[in-house]
């Protein structure tokens, strides 16, 4: 059955024709309608590359459109020049599905996958952009931080912390080599603890090896698609977690990948939505020699 789409522009567009964004930021939201307006807030006050933004709903009752605070920031957002689509997604068919079809929406050179509950600092996006270029490789991201954790300094969890001086090489990163163990630089607020001890001069930003991140990664679109994008959604069923690692691990192999310091991304601590995790999407899309049995890396700023 093909997805269920409603009109490409929501409501009050006050945004004036103009060129195509190089930048299209992809957000996939169910429910959530506050946390998707924190998200926006927190676009509305980028400055740097021009972007446009595609949101991709599959709220069954409750249509984000329908919550005054999404719609008032909509209207900043084209106001301020970046043109925004919502488009309905309909039934639900997983995660991987929704990310590939919202890259389907998209022609722009790089695409931002942004969690609808993650708020950005201003600058963000333009240090992405930046490292990104700099890197000429397939994706930068920026890890989520839960800033409840900020008296929760974990040392050891930070210790696989490695920097890129260089612009990264490709990397064959699985959860069964070494690599992988730098998942934990992801966990609590343990990248915020790790840019207070660097002191980084405001607009500086530094490029580490990752084992994946999650909620924010900016991506080349071409080299996304080179490998694959999300096309395995198919081979999943509904209840799957891990499809944006999976992705990512394809891309690294082939043109490297990053994250950077400062993160900059916030997550917003909300009880997640993909209630249904039971089947790794790793151990599903790559080989089976290469996926452990139970995979440790799906924990969030949270972790433990």
């Amino acid at each position: 059955m093909a997805p269920r789409t409603g009109p490409p522009e929501g409501p009050d567009d006050t945004s004036a024709p103009g060129p195509a964004p190089r930048i299209d930021v992809l957000i996939p939201t169910y429910g959530r309608e506050a946390e998707l307006a924190v998200t926006l807030a927190g676009l509305a006050a980028q400055q740097g590359p021009g972007f446009g933004i595609v949101v991709s709903d599959q709220s069954e009752e409750r249509p984000c459109l329908e919550e005054p605070a999404v719609r008032a920031m909509i209207r900043i957002l084209r106001f301020r020049g970046h043109p925004v689509r919502v488009e309905r997604n309909l039934p639900r068919r997983g995660m991987a599905q929704q990310r590939s079809f919202l890259l389907g929406c998209s022609t722009a050179e790089r695409v931002l996958f942004l969690d609808n509950d993650v708020w950005l600092e201003p600058l963000t996006l333009q240090r992405l952009d930046e490292a990104l270029t700099w890197g000429r490789c397939g994706f930068m991201g920026s890890a989520v931080q839960g800033l409840s954790f900020l008296e929760d300094v974990r040392p050891h969890e930070q210790g696989p912390l490695e920097f890129w001086d260089a612009p990264p090489r490709p990397e064959r990163v699985r959860p069964d080599t070494p690599e992988f163990g730098r998942w934990t630089l992801h966990n609590a607020a343990n990248l915020v603890h790790v840019g207070q001890r660097l002191r980084l001069a405001p607009g500086t930003w530094r490029a580490y090896k990752v084992a994946w991140v999650g909620g924010c990664v900016l991506f080349d679109r071409a080299k996304l698609l080179a490998c694959g994008g999300f096309d395995f959604w198919d081979e999943l069923p509904t209840g799957h977690a891990g499809e944006d690692m999976v992705a990512q691990m394809r891309v690294m192999e082939e043109y490297g990948g990053a994250g950077i310091i400062p993160s900059g991304a916030v997550h917003l601590e909300s009880d997640t939505t993909v209630t249904d995790r039971s089947t790794e999407a790793a151990e599903v899309v790559l080989p089976s020699a290469d996926v452990p049995a139970d995979p440790p890396g799906r924990l969030g700023p949270a972790g433990a």
